[in-house]
């Protein structure tokens, strides 16, 4: 999608659906005030935006083990009919939320979610042992140092990524109440093009509309929700390269490394992993561009700034999925 055809207003309402999106009555009507148009103007520019395939939708994201879940990201090396019976699973499986082919070896990725209980590789082997899947690795974080991505449609200095978290540890499972429990169910929908979209969701809860959006805050001030937006297309927002790039980085090097990735706005996602004898690439990160040049410049920088040399860089040839998980807790 050329970013010329999006007016002003366009452009800047993008930014602030991702970063800046209000738990509020009428959260419609204050994107507006910034805006300097009415809720109605900015119902209508969304559903531009969503005719055009560059809001996918409106949702929260949470951090999946303070749900109790054990997300994991797998590649594997998946060829002729059993990748397009692979990728009809993945597409269908509700703890799968993003999906992509990549020029490389392991040539199929996707991160998985796994519901609380499960016997994560037991879990992966029942996923994958009739499919063909030749090869098949298994690469959980053990440390974040950026979760988060802002695809804005403009130039300048800010382009991908915004939320900035650092962990010693990952965190575990938070203590939910009755109520956390039923306002996390149901608020994971795509949000109603509504004055007022958030009282339907109350109403059904039984909650007047205050309390509901008082339990949507603290969910958020608690990090057991990460943030409160749209999920943008972002090869439509114009970003046509998406490199997942992987380097082995030393014990000594790899805060630094993460900390100077995570720093960059093209940034979305750093992480470290687990190695396996099959991958021993430890530090990951999601780097965006609107080409691939632009990528693999930003690769070449950092490598020569943290003196990390050893690097694979994934680029996506497609995508396959890319949803937001709705967690059951």
């Amino acid at each position: 999608m050329d970013k010329t055809i999006l007016d002003h207003t366009s452009r800047k309402l993008i930014g602030l659906l991702q970063t800046d999106f209000p738990l509020s009555r009428e959260p419609y009507s204050e994107l507006g005030t910034k805006l300097g148009i009415n809720h109605e103007e900015v119902i209508q520019y969304i559903k531009l935006l969503r005719k055009r395939k560059i809001v996918r939708q409106i949702s929260p994201v949470f951090d999946a083990r303070k749900l109790g879940y054990q997300p994991t990201l797998l590649a594997m090396r998946v060829t002729g009919d059993a990748l397009e019976r692979m990728e009809q699973l993945i597409i269908a499986h509700p703890g799968v939320s993003h999906a992509y082919e990549r020029d490389h070896y392991f040539n199929l990725w996707f991160t998985l979610a796994a519901h609380p209980g499960t016997d994560l590789e037991r879990a992966l082997e029942q996923l994958t042992s009739s499919f063909g899947v030749e090869a098949r690795i298994a690469l959980p974080a053990v440390k974040i140092y950026k979760i988060g991505a802002c695809f804005t449609m403009d130039d300048g200095h800010k382009k991908a990524g915004t939320t900035v978290q650092t962990d010693s540890a990952l965190t575990g499972k938070a203590r939910l109440s009755q109520a956390d429990r039923a306002i996390i169910n149901e608020l994971q929908q795509d949000l109603p093009p509504t004055r007022t979209p958030f009282s339907a969701m109350a109403a059904r809860l039984g909650m007047t509309e205050n309390h509901f959006l008082a339990g949507c805050r603290s969910l958020k001030k608690r990090g057991i929700m990460r943030r409160y937006g749209a999920a943008v297309n972002h090869r439509n927002a114009g970003y046509k390269a998406n490199a997942m790039t992987c380097w082995v980085a030393p014990k000594d090097k790899v805060d630094a490394a993460g900390g100077k990735l995570a720093s960059l706005p093209q940034v979305s996602h750093c992480y470290e992993r687990k190695t396996n004898p099959l991958w021993n690439y430890n530090l990951f990160a999601m780097i965006h561009g609107r080409a691939r040049e632009a990528c693999r410049e930003i690769v070449r920088t950092v490598s020569a700034e943290t003196g990390l040399s050893d690097y694979v860089i994934l680029f996506s040839t497609r995508e396959i999925k890319k949803t937001r998980v709705k967690y059951q807790v």
